[in-house]
């Protein structure tokens, strides 16, 4: 099906490639659903220079002490929260090393909070609260590039000289201009008109995995391509820390869960035995 052409400027507002959805079958439905979202990751892949920029420069304050800290609203809030909270059991990192910030606070985790992503000032007050410091990132998260709660942390960060980026899936919007490090994923529109949770949240999703991961792996939390500082919160991760513990030293199951539970990591055992 050939894409319709738009007048409207908001990519991520523009109407849809397809028409008459209600009259599609489930079958139709799913694989053109599918369609569309087979061109997220090749979005991604040519925002991949920007990506290298922001990352290389977070890793220089980290590694000085720094934090990263995620500003959005609605989906793209939730997202961001959804990748902080997954960074400390994942890499064994303490709380607080990454931290997701969504207009509404918590509440808006689950349901909408009524014109909370309109306050440019909102943000740069949760920040304070945080002390942040010039050691630490933050990155906005808008589908659209216009959220005011996005751009207005973001435009305060920077006048304190923070470093700054943004994840954006529409091509120089409002929030790229104010961003040092600005990602534009353009994903096009949404299968759905404006349904930015579909394609631009998968590219969100996306970048905020390779931007964490990397991060990670630079940090020291992975060895070879084991999580050998992920925390053993339930029997499937203790099983899967004592099969690494076994590949790396040759020792038996029993011995390596032991020495695992023991240690608390299987980075921390490994070290032992090494010593």
């Amino acid at each position: 099906m050939k894409p319709k052409h738009t007048s409207l400027i908001s990519i991520t507002e523009s109407s849809s490639n397809f028409d008459n959805l209600d009259k599609m079958s489930v079958e139709e439905l799913l694989a053109n659903l599918n369609e569309e979202d087979s061109k997220v990751h090749l979005a991604v892949r040519q925002a991949l220079p920007q990506i290298k920029k922001l990352v290389e420069q977070i890793e220089i304050r980290m590694k000085g002490g720094g934090r990263i800290f995620y500003l959005g609203a609605g989906t793209s809030g939730r997202l961001g929260v959804l990748d902080a909270s997954e960074v400390p059991p994942t890499f064994g990192v303490p709380e607080g090393l990454v931290v997701g910030l969504i207009a509404g606070g918590d509440t808006a985790l689950r349901k909408s909070v009524e014109a909370a992503e309109d306050d440019p000032d909102k943000a740069w007050a949760s920040l304070e609260s945080y002390k942040i410091t010039i050691n630490d990132a933050v990155i906005g998260i808008a589908a659209s590039g216009t959220t005011p709660y996005v751009i207005g942390g973001i435009k305060h960060a920077r006048e304190n000289g923070i470093l700054t980026g943004c994840i954006t899936c529409n091509p120089g919007s409002e929030i790229a201009q104010v961003s040092e490090y600005p990602i534009e994923a353009i994903v096009g529109p949404e299968f759905v008109t404006g349904s930015t949770r579909l394609k631009a949240g998968t590219a969100q999703k996306m970048i905020l995995n390779m931007i964490t991961t990397t991060l990670m792996i630079k940090m020291g939390r992975v060895k070879g391509n084991k999580m050998v500082n992920m925390q053993l919160t339930n029997v499937k991760l203790i099983e899967r820390g004592t099969r690494m513990i076994v590949d790396e030293l040759h020792i038996s199951s029993d011995e390596a869960r032991k020495e695992l539970l023991l240690h608390g990591s299987v980075k921390k055992v490994i070290e032992h035995f090494h010593r």
